[in-house]
């Protein structure tokens, strides 16, 4: 398949999206095309990656001539974003008010959004692009976004009338403005003779699930025109290494169950490279160049033990437990883990997951004292959808209900309904151990408590939390009561997701209560070369958790479905 103008390079964090889509810029570049690289995420590396400061202006690569970097900032963005759509209220409403507008304004919709913002004034106006012939954007908006904002309809009048509870709403009240530029980075995006979408996944069940649903919402908008790499993938092996040919198994596995919507996608698998794909070599071996040297074996100090960890987070002989990280760092599993560990002291503990299709149960088979409880997501956002909708119907038009029933499709909806259910779960801990996997962002507990505020202040909003949420927020804020977990891989990415995990934290007044840098290869021992080189390249990342002053555990590479080695 040739390659069009445009290429945006999609999928969750931690996938190599950045790699890629670098090694792709310096592939067209050294085909002698003039290409231009931007990257819009907050958590980009494209300097790093290219040993030069990026900034938001085109600079030139050095070493690669014709290929030029971008980095836009959509934290700016969306800072100046939601100032200039909360300022005209500052003095003419409640301070309460005025804080729960900020709150709806700080979510990952925002930031999404404005990043749009970007991607619109370079697609929508050729002559800040016309001296390029390709251009690689390092992250793409996601197909909920590009359906919101597809939508026709009076935001502002919807706005009137919604229930301030729709956190991804906040952030469309300033978009009519801009509808026709909009539609015509929309059809941009939906023409295959453009552009091209590429989804970045790695070899295992999570990520290829997201990719999979992002196809799905990108196809239900007319984009067709979709790629997919699995990055990743491990290659013949040079040794009987027992973690090397259980990673193997576990990825062909994974790959026998490739969703079936991407089944017909064209397809590319680009194998598991050892350290960092740093430099233009690195970004050559992507394309099937061989970096040499062997790795030295390094060592991970594991920091406090399982055990010792686990012994931090029960000294109060009961309360809540929370794993909270970004999809596919192991949240699940090390959920089970501390579950299993809790109840093998004598403790009573209820294991609660969001995830109805997960083999949980297996994991903690026939462990006395534990129970499992599940949270089917799907149900909750049923349940929520449809009583908002219900209550929407009784005052508002059909436009407006069409436009909130459109919301109520957002990652943000989900976040909130499963929320709920987490109250209900979360009142067994004044007596045992409740451990949940999954928690709620501060992004959304500050809404809940922002919402909370507005009701009070504002008689007109359509809902009210239940008691049981009302509840819980301080339970969450209660540091003897609630520990949370953050869970991630010793890797730069998951690690600065986390750590802004950790900041979305301390904005509603919570602080970690630890973290697990999970799926260490260091800790396995592995000899396999490119298994060996990966794992010396964990020490830049555990060194910056580390840092944070918080306990520390270190636990090895399992294959995904295992529980987590002792």
């Amino acid at each position: 398949m040739s390659d069009t103008r445009y290429l945006f390079f999609t999928g969750k964090g931690g996938v190599g999206k950045t790699s890629l889509a670098a090694a792709k810029a310096l592939e067209l570049a050294e085909a002698g095309k003039s290409t231009l690289i931007i990257s819009t995420d907050p958590a980009s590396n494209l300097d790093e990656v290219f040993g030069v400061s990026l900034g938001s202006e085109p600079t030139s690569i050095p070493g690669a001539p014709g290929l030029s970097g971008a980095n836009l900032d959509p934290e700016a963005a969306a800072a100046a974003y939601r100032e200039r759509m909360v300022a005209p209220y500052r003095g003419k409403l409640p301070e309460l008010v005025i804080r729960s507008m900020e709150e709806q304004f700080s979510g990952a919709c925002t930031t999404e959004i404005a990043a749009f913002d970007e991607f619109v004034a370079l697609m929508a106006d050729p002559g800040l692009t016309e001296q390029f012939d390709h251009v690689v954007f390092d992250t793409a908006p996601t197909g909920h976004t590009l359906r919101l904002l597809s939508l026709p309809g009076a935001w502002a009048d919807y706005l009137e009338t919604t229930t301030s509870e729709s956190s991804c709403l906040g952030p469309l009240a300033g978009l009519k403005e801009k509808q026709g530029l909009y539609a015509a980075a929309l059809s941009a995006l939906s023409d295959g003779d453009q552009t091209t979408l590429i989804l970045v996944a790695r070899p295992d069940d999570s990520s290829l699930r997201e990719a999979s649903r992002t196809a799905s919402e990108l196809g239900d908008l007319g984009i067709k025109n979709v790629q997919l790499i699995v990055n990743a993938v491990l290659g013949e092996l040079e040794t009987n290494d027992a973690t090397a040919v259980s990673m193997k198994s576990s990825q062909a596995a994974s790959l026998g169950r490739l969703p079936e919507n991407l089944q017909g996608a064209p397809r590319r698998e680009v194998p598991l490279l050892g350290g960092n794909m740093v430099g233009l070599d690195a970004l050559r071996a992507l394309r099937g160049k061989a970096l040499s040297g062997v790795a030295s074996a390094v060592e991970i100090p594991v920091g406090l033990s399982f055990s010792e960890f686990v012994d931090h987070l029960s000294r109060s002989g009961h309360g809540v437990i929370m794993t909270l990280g970004k999809g596919g760092v192991g949240k699940t599993t090390v959920a089970a883990k501390i579950a299993e560990e809790l109840a093998s002291r004598g403790h009573r503990v209820q294991l609660t997951t969001t995830d109805p299709a997960g083999d949980i149960q297996s994991l903690v088979e026939g462990q006395e004292n534990l129970s499992v409880h599940r949270i089917d997501p799907a149900a909750e956002v049923a349940a929520y959808s449809e009583a908002a909708l219900a209550k929407a119907r009784e005052t508002m038009e059909p436009d407006a209900v069409a436009l909130l029933e459109e919301d109520m499709r957002s990652p943000c909806t989900e976040e909130i309904a499963v929320f709920r259910a987490f109250a209900e779960a979360v009142a067994g801990g004044g007596d045992h151990f409740v451990v949940i996997d999954t928690a709620p962002t501060g992004h959304t507990i500050l809404l809940m408590d922002a919402t909370e505020a507005y009701h009070r202040e504002i008689a007109r909003t359509q809902s009210d939390a239940p008691e049981s949420v009302r509840q819980l927020l301080p339970r969450l804020r209660d540091p003897e009561f609630t520990k949370m977990v953050l869970v991630a891989l010793p890797e730069p990415t998951p690690v600065h997701e986390a750590m802004r995990l950790q900041a979305d934290l301390a904005r509603a007044g919570i602080s970690p209560a630890g973290w697990v840098i999970n799926r260490s290869l260091a800790l396995t021992g592995t000899t396999e070369p490119v298994l060996r080189a990966k794992a010396a390249a964990e020490s830049g990342p555990v060194d910056e958790v580390r840092s944070l002053s918080l306990p520390t555990t270190v636990l090895p590479w399992h294959a995904a479905g295992d529980l987590i080695p002792g």
